[in-house]
């Protein structure tokens, strides 16, 4: 029996990465305020939904303790974890911030991350699971972006949780495979958020709104393809590795 742990999987790419892993008869549970009724009606019995706000610590630790149990009842050999649900607010320049953005945001870009990936190693190393675990990043944790420092730091902080994670596996001997997806820009929600945002919080809008009318976003079924193709080789996976959409596309050519 395997499982796939996907989070923010009620649209956009979340969305997207759980019908990859629906299409190949691996059990999902998405993890998400709104259940995925689409998915749910779709693959039936195959889909479970545990409805959780990452950004609120409580819900968080009850939404992970739901999900621990629901796929580690079945005695399964493995378990993907895909943390997937991610915010870019706040959109603004330091010295503009509202703490509770800041706090807000970091719980589901930074903490809800983490204590995943805790809690399924925990489960996976005392019962003999073998698991993937895949953390959604950006090529923002590399650069500096005027508006995005919030965001940028998130990502930057989960590279190197994934780096770090990947290094401790690897010198207690476990055969995890933990590493970061870069996708590009993709075509979701996030992209009308920051082509909402206003000029004087974000220099860079025009180039995003561009990026739209262009017709130059990536499809979240493209990214989310590009992924699998990844999983499938699954004995070439770099732990510790951030893997970048575009340099993934290439090497395939």
């Amino acid at each position: 029996m395997q499982y796939a742990i996907v989070t923010g999987d009620s649209r956009g790419l979340g969305e997207a990465i759980a019908e990859q892993f629906l299409t190949k008869s691996i059990h999902v549970v998405g993890v998400s305020r709104h259940s995925n009724r689409e998915l749910a009606e779709k693959y039936g019995g195959s889909y479970t939904h545990v409805a959780c706000d990452l950004s609120d610590p409580s819900q968080l630790e009850e939404g992970i303790e739901q999900v621990m149990k629901r796929v580690t009842r079945d005695d399964p050999h493995f378990i993907y974890l895909v943390n997937n649900a991610g915010v870019i607010e706040p959109i603004e320049t330091v010295g503009n911030f509202q703490s509770q953005d800041v706090s807000k945001h970091m719980m589901i870009n930074v903490t809800a991350p983490m204590m995943f990936l805790n809690h399924l190693l925990k489960e996976a190393n005392d019962q003999g699971i073998k698991t993937a675990a895949i953390n959604i990043t950006s090529g923002a944790a590399e650069r500096s972006v005027h508006g995005w420092s919030v965001y940028s730091s998130s990502k930057a902080a989960i590279n190197r949780f994934t780096e770090t994670a990947a290094l401790e596996q690897d010198m207690a001997g476990k055969e995890h495979k933990i590493f970061a997806y870069s996708p590009g820009v993709v075509d979701t929600d996030m992209q009308k958020e920051i082509r909402s945002s206003k000029e004087s919080a974000f220099a860079d809008l025009d180039k995003f709104k561009a990026l739209k009318e262009k017709g130059n976003l990536n499809s979240p079924r493209t990214v989310a393809a590009v992924l699998m193709d990844l999983l499938n080789d699954f004995s070439s996976i770099e732990s510790g590795k951030v893997y970048k959409l575009y340099d993934l596309i290439e090497n395939k050519t």
